[in-house]
């Protein structure tokens, strides 16, 4: 008897059951960035608002990736590509200096790129929806991101800057109540910049059908662990012992990876 086939590369020997027909959604392109964000205007909190008027400076602590608000429009002048609009709202902490106060506040970036996303005309019905079908022209945009890594904050007098009214803009009620109290969205004496380091994948995607090999059904093999809270012990014995946080390095290198910038 054949050894039963798992899912991982595939072996020659291995032996094909059936051809699949499958629904589900093919990549048509894709894209990767590594932004830095320069002087992103950070809208605190009102108490945080405080601390920043009575601070020579703030040291960035973390920077977490609240949403992302993603849409698609067909370019009129290069049939079958698309642009993709992605708005990162940020949720931006730091402590200041003097006096070590956290303070944290609402960071908005605006990004776009273009991809192929072919063309299409279908409606979709389906009998679990009673919603009236919508027109499948457009591609379905993905945006894979993690948190950023917050590089640098900044405090700057605003008789130093030139309001403008791009700086107003409205702002999801769903972003706001994240916060827990009011934000500082209008003028203030001092204003706080934030530098953020964003890595993310973008891709446009459409509903296809497509002929794949089967080898057989999809049954696990390792079966599952866990355990109680009245056993903590049991759940403590599987961590490892941390080593490396009992001896020093012999030389500290510059961080390479995005986990080493955290």
């Amino acid at each position: 008897m054949a050894d039963r086939v798992v899912p991982g590369p595939v072996e020659n020997s291995a032996r094909i059951r059936e051809a699949v027909c499958i629904q589900t959604r093919k990549i048509f392109d894709s894209c990767r960035d590594k932004d830095c964000i320069e002087d992103l205007r950070v809208y605190p909190t009102v108490s945080s608002q405080s601390y920043i008027e009575s601070a020579f400076s703030v040291r960035p602590k973390a920077a977490q990736l609240l949403y992302a608000n993603v849409s698609v429009e067909e370019m009129s002048f290069n049939r079958g590509y698309y642009t993709v609009d992605v708005t990162y709202f940020y949720r931006v902490t730091g402590e200041t200096f003097p006096g070590g106060n956290t303070v944290q506040g609402l960071a908005v970036f605006d990004k776009r790129v273009m991809l192929f996303g072919s063309e299409g005309s279908v409606k979709t019905f389906a009998s679990d929806d009673a919603a009236l079908p919508v027109s499948a022209t457009s591609p379905i945009a993905v945006v894979d991101s993690v948190n950023p890594v917050a590089l640098s904050m900044k405090i700057v007098d605003a008789d130093c800057l030139m309001t403008t009214d791009a700086e107003q803009r409205p702002i999801p009620d769903s972003i706001l109540n994240v916060f827990g109290e009011q934000l500082v969205l209008g003028d203030a004496a001092k204003r706080l910049y934030v530098t953020l380091g964003q890595f993310s994948i973008i891709r446009l995607e459409r509903d296809t059908q497509l002929l794949i090999p089967a080898y057989d059904y999809c049954m696990p093999d390792k079966e599952c662990e866990g355990s109680t809270d009245d056993d903590p012990c049991t759940l403590f014995s599987r961590v490892r012992f941390p080593v490396e946080e009992f001896f020093p390095p012999d030389t500290v290198s510059l961080p390479e990876d995005y986990r080493s910038l955290l």
